[in-house]
């Protein structure tokens, strides 16, 4: 199959010119193997070769004797490999030695020493819409947040389209996919998670029923902040509720296996003297994890436009991570005590930001500015800079900067 280029690829190049090994961490199915290999001289896979095993067993140190860069697939199988690696890399004093790639993390016990200074650490997630060739990429997220103003053609995705390319997701192995054939792929990955996955990095036996539950839970109330208690009484179901803490266990086996990727709290300075809330927004790897666990299709996407357009809520936030991580940017959140609050604030680690509305239709623009333009004032400029940019997002229309000084951009038109 055709390798359809990733912008993870400039960021491993880079880092494997200033680390001595590379972990690349992200979803089972976002591309991260293939993305290594093309950068790799080598690989070794913990997760299929049965020498590995008896090297392990046996000396494996010897398991890291390939060409470099070595590519350590899969390596979280074999958790002690890591503090090999470690060695490795302060023995032989180069850099680029290794790429390790995973689709789980391993609880903290199996990391006894830091890779601090030895390892760079990449999140990847599933293709944006640029990456699969959905974006025109006509306006830089990046030259957005320098002030510039935005230009581009006139996009006209009908919803229909729209929900499809939702349905469909990010998945490297859907580039030709339809909706059905997309829906039947990501519908088996939340199973395997329900049935397999979380009960092997939990290391004990998890009732599917209710990780199915949970997975539901969280596909329902995706783009918001729910409680770890409204989790917990979905998840039990109508026998009884289950505890917060055994919820809050089922949550965190899923962050180890990068199947959710959630939206933290913007902390900043406020003239306002609401408090700021900390909770973080709930999103999977992908939203249409969502739409399968909810067995939907695209006609009940489009009966349903408020949960609709909570889904591309979501997919826009998958892409503005991937956009702004190629300038080591971060995507928060922001909600105050008063209720007050912004879909998407984006950061550069100089202190640039930028905030966005995220709306499925152009009809919401008005409100959505007043609201952008609304939070720029809360904003005590005296302890933090004043925003490089306030956006719009949408799903349709063309890319303009307003009188007021507010972007719109759809989302079929960015890119880095």
């Amino acid at each position: 199959m055709k390798y359809h280029s990733r912008f993870t690829d400039k960021l491993l190049a880079e880092r494997l010119k200033s680390s001595g090994a590379v972990l690349i961490e992200g979803s089972k199915g976002c591309g991260k193997t293939e993305t290594a290999k093309q950068q790799s001289a080598e690989v070794v896979r913990f997760d299929a070769d049965k020498q590995v095993q008896i090297k392990m067993e046996v000396d494996p140190k010897t398991v890291l004797t390939g060409k470099t860069p070595l590519l350590l697939d899969e390596w979280q199988e074999y958790p002690q490999i890591w503090n090999y690696v470690r060695r490795e890399v302060d023995e032989r004093k180069l850099k680029g030695q290794f790429i390790l790639t995973g689709s789980a993390t391993p609880d903290d016990t199996a990391r006894r020493h830091s890779g601090a200074g030895r390892f760079s650490v990449i999140k990847m997630h599933p293709m944006s819409f640029f990456e699969k060739g959905w974006s025109s990429g006509e306006v830089s997220l990046a030259a957005l947040m320098r002030g510039e103003s935005p230009a581009s053609e006139d996009v006209k995705f009908e919803l229909g389209e729209l929900a499809e390319k939702l349905t469909i997701g990010g998945w490297p192995g859907l580039i030709s996919a339809g909706a059905a054939e997309g829906l039947r792929f990501v519908s088996d990955y939340m199973s395997l998670i329900a049935e397999v996955d979380l009960s092997k990095v939990s290391e004990k036996r998890r009732d599917p029923y209710k990780v199915t539950r949970l997975l539901q839970s969280l596909a329902r109330n995706i783009s918001t902040e729910v409680s770890i208690t409204a989790l917990s009484k979905d998840t039990g179901g109508s026998d009884s509720d289950l505890d917060n803490e055994t919820t809050a266990e089922y949550l965190s086996a899923l962050e180890r296996l990068m199947a959710t990727d959630n939206l933290p709290a913007w902390n900043t300075h406020i003239r306002s003297a609401a408090q700021l809330r900390k909770s973080p927004k709930r999103h999977f790897a992908d939203p249409s994890m969502a739409v399968a666990a909810l067995g939907l299709s695209i006609d009940k996407l489009l009966a349903d436009l408020n949960y609709f357009g909570l889904l591309f809520e979501s997919l826009v936030i998958r892409d503005l991570k991937i956009y702004a991580a190629v300038n080591d940017g971060k995507v928060f959140h922001y909600r105050d005590s008063r209720d007050f609050e912004v879909d998407a604030v984006v950061e550069y680690p100089d202190g640039t930001w930028g905030a966005f509305e995220i709306k499925l239709g152009i009809g919401a623009v008005d409100a959505a500015a007043e609201n952008l333009l609304k939070f720029a004032s809360k904003i005590d400029t005296d302890k933090t800079k004043a925003p490089s940019a306030l956006t719009v997002i949408t799903g349709n229309g063309f890319a303009y900067k307003r009188t007021d000084g507010v972007n719109v951009v759809p989302l079929a038109v960015l890119s880095i």
